[in-house]
């Protein structure tokens, strides 16, 4: 009887000590807050427009979490700053970054760093090669830090005097950080649109340089696209050119916390609520970047 007894103790240990080495039970927690693991996966490369919103609406919090944890600088201007309200206004605020920060925040739940390139290099809208310059400076000093690149040209950037100068460049910077850092990901964002359709205020050079993004970069990396999101995917457009749609700017009855209300229709800043919604997209591409 007793080696009966003996037997069926052992075959309960065993059973125990299976299930243990499956990872089911004796796998160390990574997170034993629960937030989520911060560790980064594959990522997830492809576009992300109007659709973006709602599936961060359904990302579980945990999930949504797990972004603090990655290494991400996000370089812009004025549109940027209305983004990045709108992902504070979501719970995922950016930690300022200036010219001689690091990209070092993750270990602390603070991955996300984000600036303005005026700020970072001194370079106004209307400065593309300038940007590009700057952010792979910046991308350059924290090559050993930084996992997610997120570049944002301004509205008054692109036009179609310099476009394909532009789309070189690009390709050329994207190239060079690829390079040295192999493991750096991408969210690639697609240049804002303004209200105006006339030709001298770029929204068609825009749209060519947001569809290219999308041809280049859809296989290996993010695309954010500000554009569909901003026209409701072509619905606010003018002789076949897009532009920023009415209930998306920041007019008197939406204005934005950063930016007030646009006096021009060659500006296309976005409203509080609007970005706030839109924001939502950016955080599910970085997401997906690093998911």
């Amino acid at each position: 009887m007793k080696k009966l007894i003996v037997c069926c103790w052992l075959m309960v240990i065993g059973l125990a000590c299976q299930k243990q080495g499956d990872g089911t039970t004796t796998t160390p927690d990574p997170d034993p807050t629960g937030s989520g693991s911060a560790a980064m996966g594959k990522g997830e490369p492809g576009v992300v427009g109007l659709a973006g919103v709602t599936a961060w609406d359904n990302v579980p919090a945990a999930e949504k979490e797990r972004i603090k944890g990655w290494n991400t600088l996000f370089l812009h201007q004025s549109v940027g700053q209305d983004l990045e309200e709108g992902c504070k206004a979501n719970g995922f605020a950016f930690d300022y970054y200036g010219a001689n920060d690091k990209t070092n925040g993750a270990a602390s739940g603070k991955g996300l760093k984000g600036g303005i390139f005026v700020d970072v290099g001194g370079i106004a809208n209307g400065n593309p090669s300038e940007k590009i310059r700057v952010f792979r400076e910046q991308a350059t000093r924290n090559k050993d830090l930084l996992q997610i690149a997120v570049f944002k040209f301004g509205y008054a950037d692109i036009t179609d005097d310099n476009a394909e100068r532009v789309k070189t460049e690009y390709k050329a910077f994207v190239d060079a950080l690829r390079g040295q850092s192999p493991g750096l990901r991408f969210v690639h964002v697609t240049p804002p649109l303004v209200y105006s359709t006339a030709a001298y205020e770029g929204n068609a050079a825009k749209q060519k340089v947001g569809q290219w993004m999308k041809d280049t970069f859809k296989g290996t990396d993010v695309i954010f696209d500000l554009q569909e999101i901003e026209s409701n995917n072509g619905q606010c457009q003018q002789n076949n050119v897009w532009r920023i749609c009415t209930e998306n700017r920041n007019t008197a009855g939406d204005p934005s916390d950063v930016n007030g209300v646009d006096t021009s229709d060659g500006q296309g800043h976005i409203g509080k609520k609007a970005g706030q919604r839109i924001g939502k997209a950016l955080l599910m591409s970085i997401y997906r970047a690093g998911k």
